[in-house]
């Protein structure tokens, strides 16, 4: 009985992993978070700056799903021209740890592999 039990749990912690790789998957979905956890709040154009390689269409769709699942905040602001800003929702500041965790071991590993 102890081992179905075992089963069920780890099933239950896949299914986890995968309902969060669903959601911050792909090659730009992490980088954006990022840099609003890094500076709190962004503008659009700031995300664009720090996100080496990203187009505009793709951060403007990249946000639109992290907006859809409750990571990120949109504001439109009452300026001239008009600027959106974006900040992390309180279910979007739970990544924060992921965020510098993942900060960390990059930095371990760069060192590691190539000694800096």
């Amino acid at each position: 009985m102890e081992k179905v039990q075992c089963l069920q749990e780890n099933k239950k912690n896949l299914i986890a992993i995968q309902d969060s790789m669903d959601v911050l998957s792909g090659k730009w979905k992490i980088p954006i978070i990022s840099s609003i956890c890094y500076y709190n709040k962004r503008r659009f154009s700031d995300i664009l700056n720090d996100v080496v390689g990203i187009s505009n269409k793709m951060l403007s769709k990249e946000l639109k799903e992290l907006e859809v699942n409750k990571i990120i905040n949109r504001t439109v602001l009452e300026t001239q021209p008009i600027s959106v800003q974006y900040e992390l929702t309180e279910h979007g500041k739970t990544l924060q740890i992921i965020i510098n965790n993942l900060s960390e071991w990059g930095q371990t590993h760069r060192r590691k592999i190539i000694g800096k």
